[in-house]
């Protein structure tokens, strides 16, 4: 190959990894990654740390070590890790190594962990010592799995471990030579609206959204992000942004401890975080009653759910006054798609949401196409079937773009479902409905699948949700709807405020009356005349945050 044709094929090349190898380059001693420990005789927390140049050498070691067993391009490798060093330098040594992560969570419980994993068809598990145990167990699920490695102690089984990918790789490898279509992972959606899905992230995906994002909310090296959600720590070792890994249990962030994640933030001097709204909303209540501030906190971000804007008002007053908290909107499939700031909807939205207008999301990144076209509920073969609709209509969000991913390679069936062909070109169908205003900006109005369909027309959760959560005993509602589409009865679901949930009947017929008399005096809500009361709506795993009013609807069917 001549030194022409070697660059050739280096400007072809895409590879998220490239970004770490140029952060390491740029600021080989700062800290990549910091994972907490335990305390000090004095209390404070300990945390051990590696450097960007020690995570770029060591993810090379991975790699390379990888690739003398076998892994390569396509290869599909479960990574099954928790977030700390290991598991950065894991994900960028597969990266690096060209093989296909599969990425899964957790806290999505045994048996739809086990479920995804079986669909997925892995050729091998990154794991821990649990993971591989149950893997041997279980070798009719995982016939394909002969490329194991062990992150802890091995027992009764083969395969390497992760010490000894250490040991025997090389710290100087070169990046594997992947393409921008080339897959890279497997990552699964929440299962919020249907089974989870395995959407394919191509080398270009991750690449592009470590740009846009980074471009976006201007991020800069040297920045210290303590991230609420371990996937999105990822790209800051792309952007040369420290990731603190907060001491919190990453599948339950509603029950984060508050006091802990300010403690690291003030420790590290962190300038930016991420989270749920469901954590936003622990800390966000925390430093409210406890008159806490993070004045080194500049950039707060919250994605997964609409946020509310108490939330809001209580972490913008919580941080540094020149700081902003933004509100990023996308999907697994697509991701990010919008965003708008706290000061934005404060000032502005809100007061419109409370109204029922819908919760705005903002204004597209620059990579992303989006159309609001007429609902249809079922396949949609090419973008010339779509119906466009004006400015102020409700209506279904699709898009395209780098970041939005092609297809499903599990539950296949789906992608009819999802997924428009436009030439070249993938258009996704968020699953949204929505409306366009003036400005161009989206407002979100609920998901298709949550539509409540009444003999007087659609009823959209979002909109009429918003008409309910005003009142102060109540901390969120569900819309659902009994009975055949076409015409069904629209019922709200309540879960009020801690502490304020009515035992009494007299208690109930009050709160009751309180509510239908706020839903009377909106025309989307009129003719709302059901309620119940529920102690805690279920919540996906991710972000703790987005209500599954398909089990609402099932049980409020059995209590009317």
């Amino acid at each position: 190959m001549t030194a022409s044709t070697e660059t050739i094929a280096e400007q072809a090349s895409v590879n998220v990894a490239r970004r770490l190898s140029e952060a390491a380059a740029a600021a080989p001693d700062r800290v990549a990654v910091a994972a907490p420990l335990s305390r000090d005789a004095d209390g404070t927390r300990r945390y051990a740390t590696v450097t960007f140049r020690e995570l770029d050498e060591d993810s090379n070691r991975l790699a390379s070590a990888l690739r003398s067993l076998g892994a390569g391009p396509g290869m599909r490798l479960a990574l099954l890790v928790p977030p700390g060093i290991d598991f950065f330098a894991l994900v960028f040594g597969l990266l690096k190594s060209g093989a296909v992560t599969i990425l899964i969570d957790p806290g999505m419980g045994r048996k739809n962990l086990l479920r995804c994993l079986q669909e997925a068809e892995p050729e091998g598990f990154v794991a821990i010592s649990a993971v591989q145990a149950v893997r041997t167990l279980l070798p009719r699920r995982f016939a394909k799995a002969r490329l194991n490695v062990t992150v802890g102690r091995r027992w009764f089984w083969g395969g390497a471990t992760i010490d000894e990918l250490r040991r025997r790789g090389d710290p100087a490898a070169p990046i594997a030579n992947t393409r921008a279509d080339d897959p890279a992972a497997i990552i699964f959606t929440t299962g919020s609206t249907g089974p989870p899905k395995g959407v394919l992230y191509r080398h270009e995906t991750f690449d592009q959204q470590a740009m846009q994002i980074r471009d976006f909310y201007d991020i800069r090296p040297g920045e210290i992000d303590l991230p609420g959600f371990p996937l999105f720590g990822l790209f800051n070792a792309a952007m040369g942004v420290t990731t603190v890994i907060p001491d919190m249990d990453p599948t339950r962030p509603a029950d984060v401890d508050p006091k802990l994640f300010v403690e690291a933030i003030d420790q590290w001097q962190a300038t930016q975080a991420f989270g749920s709204p469901a954590l936003w909303n622990r800390v966000g209540t925390y430093c409210r009653e406890n008159n806490v501030r993070m004045p080194s906190l500049r950039r707060v971000l919250s994605a997964g759910a609409p946020v509310p804007p108490r939330v809001l008002r209580d972490m913008t007053q919580s941080i540094h006054e020149d700081g902003e908290m933004h509100t990023p909107y996308g999907a697994t499939e697509a991701m990010p798609v919008a965003s708008i700031s706290a000061s934005e909807v404060l000032g502005e939205t809100a007061a419109l949401s409370e109204q029922g207008r819908g919760t705005c999301v903002g204004r597209r990144f620059p990579g992303i196409r989006w159309q609001v076209i007429r609902p249809v509920d079922g396949p949609i073969v090419k973008l010339a079937d779509v119906e466009p609709l004006p400015v102020g209509e409700i209506g279904e969000l699709i898009v395209s773009g780098p970041v939005v991913s092609r297809r499903y390679v599990t539950r296949v069936e789906a992608n009819p479902l999802a997924k428009i062909d436009d030439g070249n070109t993938v258009w996704h169908r968020m699953g949204d409905v929505g409306y366009f205003d003036e400005q161009r900006r989206f407002w979100f109005c609920g998901r298709m699948a949550h539509r409540v369909l009444t003999a007087g027309g659609p009823m959209y959760s979002v909109c009429c949700e918003a008409i309910f959560n005003r009142h102060e005993d109540v901390f969120r509602t569900a819309l659902v709807g009994i009975g055949p589409a076409g015409s069904q009865r629209p019922v709200i679901v309540v879960e009020p405020m801690a502490g304020k949930m009515p035992v009494a009947q007299v208690e109930r017929e009050r709160l009751i009356e309180q509510l239908r008399s706020l839903g009377s005096d909106q025309a989307i809500t009129a003719e709302i005349e059901q309620f119940l009361f529920h102690p805690a709506l279920p919540v996906d795993i991710r972000h703790n945050a987005k209500i599954f009013r398909e089990k609402l609807a099932v049980w409020a069917a059995d209590n009317l």
